[in-house]
């Protein structure tokens, strides 16, 4: 731990790839740290949003950072931080395997799927219930599934699912389904997908693997018989490693000022981790811009 960093980035999502590709043309001294590489790109179907790239997969845009990455030779450093401490105007980041002394900090450590906590929900992880429907899509060929959500995320996932499963029920706690237009004319008044508007999942069930689940609709339950469920409700910011550290909000999003600082001097936020509340690849590739300025500008 002799040496010491300018800044720090957690995380190798878009955001921290891009606070990375900032630092690297800055000639910074650095240290990107992260346990993959990509984030939630990697979860995703197809993006037709990002500037530059009429359409393309998410293994493709991947593809495409992980070129920019080697271009500016950046080297990701493999590991999870667990804890933060301050060391007079210093932080230590540690890992778990090696600790880090740094100047500034960013955090770009995104969100993870959240969960229904249901009954069945864990039993079944990874035995017919899923949370990205391009990682385990492709096991339900010719399967009838469910997937769970009314939003973007649920509707790329039926989207994924069109071609592979024989029968699709987006259940959709909401009185409507929500979500970019383009999506619902894609998935929407299809044969082999039905919309269940109101329904609320209360179980899933089975034996060895998922047979179906349980849903309340006006006050009465009905069960529907699926092989496979894919969750599909949306993200948990990654912030409990800084909880007690920096101020987070009612849904432990870090908060963050218009130059994404959060309430600690010298620790910076971007992407999905933040309490912004839009989730976008364009905004989360901006914030690490800021962010990454700011802390260049407060050294």
């Amino acid at each position: 731990m002799n040496e010491k960093y300018e800044v720090i980035i957690i995380g190798a999502g878009i955001a921290g790839i891009t606070a990375a590709i900032y630092a690297a043309r800055k000639r910074m001294k650095f240290l990107l740290i992260s346990k993959d590489m990509g984030g939630q790109i990697n979860l995703s179907g197809e993006i037709e949003n990002y500037p530059g790239f009429k359409h393309m997969t998410g293994i493709e845009f991947t593809k495409s950072l992980m070129e920019q990455i080697e271009y500016n030779d950046i080297k990701i450093e493999s590991g999870i931080v667990e804890n933060i401490e301050k060391e007079g105007k210093e932080f230590i980041i540690k890992t778990g395997k090696a600790d880090y002394k740094t100047a500034t900090i960013i955090i770009a450590s995104g969100a993870r799927a959240r969960k229904l906590n249901i009954p069945g929900e864990d039993k079944f992880a990874n035995k017919g219930v899923a949370y990205c429907a391009i990682c385990d899509g492709p096991l339900f060929k010719d399967k009838v599934v469910a997937v769970i959500g009314g939003g973007d995320s649920a509707l790329e996932a039926v989207d994924f699912l069109m071609n592979i499963a024989k029968k699709i029920y987006l259940l959709n706690i909401e009185d409507e389904i929500k979500g970019q237009e383009y999506l619902k004319e894609r998935v929407l008044d299809k044969d082999k997908v039905e919309v269940i508007n109101n329904a609320r999942t209360t179980e899933i069930f089975g034996e060895k693997f998922v047979s179906g689940l349980r849903y309340e609709k006006k006050g009465e339950i009905k069960e529907l018989e699926c092989e496979g469920i894919f969750v599909e409700i949306g993200r948990v910011p990654n912030a409990g490693f800084v909880k007690g550290m920096v101020e987070l909000d009612e849904q432990d999003h870090i908060k963050i000022g218009k130059y994404c600082e959060t309430s600690v001097n010298g620790i910076y936020a971007a992407g999905d981790v933040t309490d912004i509340y839009e989730y976008q690849y364009v905004i989360a590739a901006g914030q690490g811009c800021i962010a990454l300025l700011s802390a260049a500008k407060k050294i």
